[in-house]
Parts: structure tokens; sequence; C-alpha cells
């Protein structure tokens, strides 16, 4: 019996979720349609400005993201005490942004006076809103619902543009994220849609790369306290030392990440013994992981893996959080994990 998606998330486990949406039929509803001849490659702006400006509204940041023809994969971390934070107006405030507000809150908002039995009718919605707004499933539904809609109007039909529910996948350490966001962020390189991490259009790696490579004038001109590679609707990288790390940071270095990926990539793409370049990312050594391992995880960081991706251990406690007895993905996880340290 398929479970409610709310119920296969655990922010106790982590606040990392990779979720993928696929086009009905794996149509090629997001790019050039080789049976119609027509070009929907608009549409993954559509996507992408959805996300900018769910971010600005929901406790939910980006880590990473890829927009392809026929399906979408995004990283995300829910930023549950920021929610809770958040004053009474600010909800309220944020909520309307996406949907039209009760009558009831529209007149609290504006200062006036409300009997007891409506002030806690008030309370209630307000309690409601705030619970959405860090929920992962709210944000899937109000991305993916606007998608649809507008595609069906451009199209002027009805029914599906979704292959059905968003699928989402817990990482439960910092492998587990770092595995999945470069598996993301090298999706277009993966299909051969792109040849380098700067040229894979409507992904996270390649607006880090143009932020990282920004000419030194504009950096000037950026306020002193937005670091070098700021992106308002994506995650900042906070470095390795939890002691100067930000909080809500990715805990890796920016340009370790970017070296990262450029150096997957191209191990991946020319895939054949002895093309491992002798240069290796630091962050394999933090990792206490090889290149070939590293490899073989990006490669599979998809298919090998069910409901969540992290230590034996951890995987366990997640599966009982969840009241289940067993993850898929166990054995290969056992295989994946066992030189990391405990």
């Amino acid at each position: 019996m398929t479970r409610a998606r709310r119920e296969l998330i655990s922010l106790e486990a982590t606040p990392y979720y990779h979720c993928v949406s696929r086009c009905v039929r794996r149509a090629f509803l997001c790019g050039n349609d080789q049976y119609s001849n027509q070009n929907f490659d608009h549409r993954r702006q559509w996507i992408l400005d959805r996300l900018k400006q769910l971010t600005d509204v929901f406790a939910i940041q980006i880590a990473a993201y890829a927009i392809m023809s026929n399906h979408y994969h995004v990283i995300v971390r829910i930023n549950h005490d920021q929610a809770l934070e958040w004053s009474d107006h600010e909800v309220v405030n944020r909520w309307c942004q996406l949907f039209n507000g009760a009558v009831i809150a529209d007149r609290w908002k504006s200062g006036e006076p409300l009997t007891k039995a409506e002030e806690i009718v008030v309370k209630s919605l307000i309690g409601t809103w705030r619970q959405r707004l860090y929920d992962l499933g709210w944000f899937m539904r109000c991305l993916n619902e606007h998608i649809a809609r507008f595609a069906n109007q451009e199209d002027g039909c009805k029914g599906r543009f979704w292959e059905g529910r968003y699928k989402s996948q817990a990482l439960l350490d910092e492998r587990a994220l770092l595995t999945c966001m470069t598996y993301v962020d090298l999706n277009p390189i993966r299909a051969s849609l792109a040849k380098t991490p700067e040229s894979s259009n409507f992904t996270s790696i390649q607006e880090r790369i143009k932020a990282f490579a920004q000419p030194k004038s504009t950096q000037k001109r950026q306020s002193k306290k937005l670091p070098k590679l700021y992106i308002s609707h994506l995650m900042e990288f906070g470095g390795n030392e939890a002691t100067k790390k930000p909080e809500n940071s990715i805990p890796f270095h920016a340009d370790d990440y970017i070296a990262l990926v450029d150096w997957t990539g191209r191990a991946i793409r020319d895939d054949k013994r002895g093309s491992i370049p002798k240069s290796l990312p630091s962050v394999f050594e933090r990792l206490n992981m090889t290149p070939e391992d590293w490899l073989k995880a990006v490669k599979s960081a998809s298919h090998r893996y069910g409901l969540a991706k992290g230590p034996i251990a951890r995987l366990k406690q997640y599966a009982q959080r969840l009241g289940k007895q067993w993850i898929r993905g166990q054995s290969y996880c056992k295989v994946f994990y066992q030189f990391a340290p405990d």
C-alpha cells in the first residue's frame, strides 16, 4: 500500500532530501519533442523561476538542481527552526504570496478587533500555514501543480503533466549529500547533453561556476557581507571547519566541490581504465574514499538506493522512525561505507 509522502520524511534523521519528478510517459515535455518537432525548452525556465520563488517563501533551501528535458532533480534542505522563528505576521505574509488568505486572517492582519473564538481560529490557521511552509510535500505540490497548469494551458489540454508523485530520497550523512549533489549536477554530462559543468544549462553547478568566475570588479561592487559564491536561491558552502561553518550551509568548501564535480565529470565521460587524473580533489581524504569507489557511487546514485542513502546504522534508525523493517539498498551501502570512519 502506498504511504503518504509526509510519513517518509523524518527531520530527526536528516534535513536533506533528493526529489525527482518525471513528465508523463517520460515524454519530452520540457525539451525538444522528436515526434511533434516542437521545442519546449522555455518550460525549463518556468521550473527554475518557480524554484526561486518558492525558496523565498518556504523554509526550504536548495543545495543542487538539474532540469532536464523530461524530468528534474532537486536536493533540498528543510529548515524547520527557521519556520519556527517566523512571527505570525511573517507566516501570513509568506503564505499569501502563494495562496489567497482566509478572510478572518485578513481581518486579523489589518488589526481589526476579533472575538476570542475568532482569535483561536486565526491562531490555528497560522499554525497550519507555518507547518506547511516547511513541509516538503507542500513545496513540491506548489512547484509541480504550478508548472502542470501552465503547460496544459499552453497545450490547450487537460490531464497529467507529471508521471505521478515525486520520488524522494533521504540523505543521511555528508557522503550521501555530496554524492547525490554531484550526481545531480552531472546529469547533462551523463546524458551527453553537455561536455563540461559550466556548459550544463539549467543546473546549480553552472550557476555556481558563473558566480565563482565573476570578475573582481563585479565582486567589489557586491556587499561585503555576501560571500563570493552567494546565490540567493542556492545554499552556501560553509567549508570544512565546523567552528567557522555558517549555520544551514553545505559542509564543504565551494572550490573543492567545483573541482570535484569537474574531476568526476571528466572521469565519467572517459569511462576507461587509467583515465583517472593523478590530481585528486582533497575531499577524498576527508571522506576516506578511493576515486574508484567515488565514481561507482556517483554512477549508481539514483537506482541502487531506495528511500534513503547513508551508513547502515543510520539506515536502520531511519527505517525504525518510519515504522519499516527494511530499506532497499542496504547491501550496496555496506560496500560504499565499508571504509568510512565511525
